[in-house]
């Protein structure tokens, strides 16, 4: 995984913000450390590193599969890093209710629930 590190941090902080990474980076102990590692170099600098697809459009897809999933924990940060890759209001709005035919209006209704709490924080609603 040679530099994929440098590539994710490059990425996770263009898309969540440097601040949150350093803090997340910051708490790592030994216990958590070598997992903060490999995520970033796997998911940010191999995943989010490939140019295949653009930042907006991998934004896109995280929300409606984290969605899917239900982790709404992680959905928020990927709401806040969606907007941040250009992610519009009603793009968000059109996600969701992808997420509510394919996974049921009980999720949909969650991802409106933070999104909403996202999007007021950041002044769009």
């Amino acid at each position: 995984m040679d530099g994929k590190f440098d590539i994710g941090l490059e990425k996770r902080k263009a898309t969540l913000g440097a601040d949150y990474v350093e803090k997340n980076l910051a708490a790592a102990d030994d216990f958590t450390r070598p997992f903060q590692e490999a995520m970033t170099a796997w998911c940010w600098g191999f995943g989010w590193g490939d140019e295949a697809i653009d930042a907006k459009t991998r934004s896109m897809m995280n929300l409606a599969m984290i969605g899917a999933l239900g982790k709404m924990h992680e959905w928020e940060i990927h709401c806040r890093g969606a907007i941040n890759n250009g992610v519009s209001k009603e793009e968000i709005r059109a996600i969701i209710h992808v997420v509510g035919i394919y996974c049921g209006v009980p999720q949909s209704l969650e991802c409106f629930r933070v999104a909403r709490k996202v999007l007021e924080e950041q002044g769009l609603l």
